[in-house]
């Protein structure tokens, strides 16, 4: 019976383009497809999240999945999309990189050799290290001409966006047949017939199934899936800070799930089919419901909830969203304790501050004394006038001109958060 990997691909946005003959091998019984990913980083954006999301959903419909990881095509650098050439960098770096992003792969499909369609890691440096250049350009470089592949459009907009000083090295040029290679290569040793990529790797990936239908006459297949756009002309998965990684050492859980929460409807509307794997029926009853009421962000929530999970895990969903909820929510001194300290520091970031030493704290007594010595408000009458009208907070319980600091919690043992009204708030950081 034909699995159904197209059509969920199809109606959830996520279908550029494919090869002629696609849709007979992919309703074969477990074939293979894989997807490479190079290792620039130690860790992976989410702007590579769709190319997991993709190889989870081949997984799920009974097929095996490759992940190819390019630890030599890695060391040359490929052009599609790039303005000028990028920095090498070192085998030292790359097998760091790469050790980095197995485990986040991990998160996304499943490795158990015991299963039939068990996803699986490559590396390419295992074979093109391997190959003597002679040999190769004569029996691989010979079958994919000049013209060819100078008609692909990672390399016509490459050459026509550089001037002659800078230009494309050969090096660069050359990505293209190896990233060929490699599919030639899996093709012959791991029986894969298709790769999968962006839409700015088409170039690339049908160049790979030029080679093999030359070199051995063995059809090959591709597919690509659209480059993620958003609505207000912003690049996708990109904030003032840089990147939205999936490392949570380069972004948070915090700042992760903050980012999905505060995409527009626009967007989401998009992102809830593309990046969840919730069916059909139930994404188009959400966005009913959120459209209904869209002031409540049901959909953008349900994303944020369902990636934050899917790249971190339900312990930080839970951090995160009783984080999300302090600065607008009723939450107590209790809520602010349970809040790690990294993300304690994500939703105060920018909040302003005032350092103490311990015995500063300790010479306060009262609370209206560190009230003051904060610098936070502009006189003991102000402290309290505020204090009367029931309008200061320290970690978020409200004082009296009794609070005594003797009484106080630290959060985390070092931080004291005072809130005036409902938005102001100042934090005070105690130093040794």
């Amino acid at each position: 019976m034909p699995n159904n990997f197209k059509n969920e691909l199809e109606w959830r946005g996520l279908i550029q383009d494919v090869t002629n003959g696609f849709d007979d091998e992919i309703n074969k019984n477990c074939v293979s497809a894989y997807i490479g990913f190079d290792p620039t980083s130690d860790s992976l954006h989410i702007g590579s999240l769709v190319q997991l999301v993709i190889l989870r959903h081949f997984q799920i419909c009974g097929h095996k999945p490759i992940v190819l990881i390019g630890g030599a095509t890695g060391m040359i650098g490929d052009p599609s999309g790039k303005s000028k050439e990028r920095n090498l960098l070192s085998a030292d770096v790359i097998e760091k990189n790469i050790s980095a992003l197995k485990i986040q792969f991990s998160k996304f499909l499943d490795f158990d050799e015991k299963n039939p369609n068990a996803a699986i890691i490559v590396n390419n440096y295992e074979w093109n290290s391997k190959l003597n250049i002679i040999e190769f350009f004569r029996d691989f470089g010979k079958l994919l001409t000049v013209n060819y592949m100078m008609s692909k459009d990672s390399v016509k907009k490459r050459i026509s966006n550089s001037d002659l000083s800078e230009g494309m090295s050969f090096t660069e040029f050359t990505y293209q047949l190896f990233q060929a290679y490699d599919f030639y290569y899996l093709i012959e040793n791991y029986n894969c017939t298709i790769q999968m990529g962006g839409s700015d790797q088409w170039g690339n990936i049908t160049s790979g199934v030029e080679l093999i239908r030359k070199k051995n006459g063995k059809k090959a297949y591709a597919l690509t899936c659209p480059l993620i756009t958003k609505s207000d002309g912003s690049k996708f998965g990109k904030t003032e800070e840089g990147n939205v990684w999936l490392d949570r050492r380069k972004t948070s859980p915090y700042k992760f799930y903050q980012y999905w929460l505060n995409s527009s409807d626009e967007d989401s509307y998009k992102y809830v089919k593309i990046f969840t794997f919730a069916k059909k029926e139930f994404i188009e009853k959400l966005i009913k419901d959120h459209n209904d009421e869209p002031h409540l962000r049901k959909l953008q929530k349900f994303i944020a909830e369902e990636i934050t999970t899917m790249v971190h895990s339900k312990e930080d969903l839970k951090n995160v969203k009783n984080a999300s909820s302090i600065l607008f929510g009723k939450n107590t001194e209790e809520d602010l304790s349970l809040i790690d300290e990294e993300t304690f520091l994500d939703v105060f970031s920018g909040v302003p501050h005032k350092e103490l030493t311990k015995s500063e704290l300790t010479d306060c007594k009262l609370a209206e004394n560190l009230l003051e010595k904060s610098g936070f408000f502009s006189s003991k009458s102000e402290i309290r006038r505020l204090i009367d009208q029931n309008s200061i907070s320290i970690n978020k319980a409200k004082i009296n001109l009794e609070f005594k600091i003797s009484d106080l919690n630290l959060i985390n043992n070092k931080y004291i958060l005072l809130q005036k009204g409902k938005k102001n708030y100042f934090l005070i950081i105690l130093i040794t």
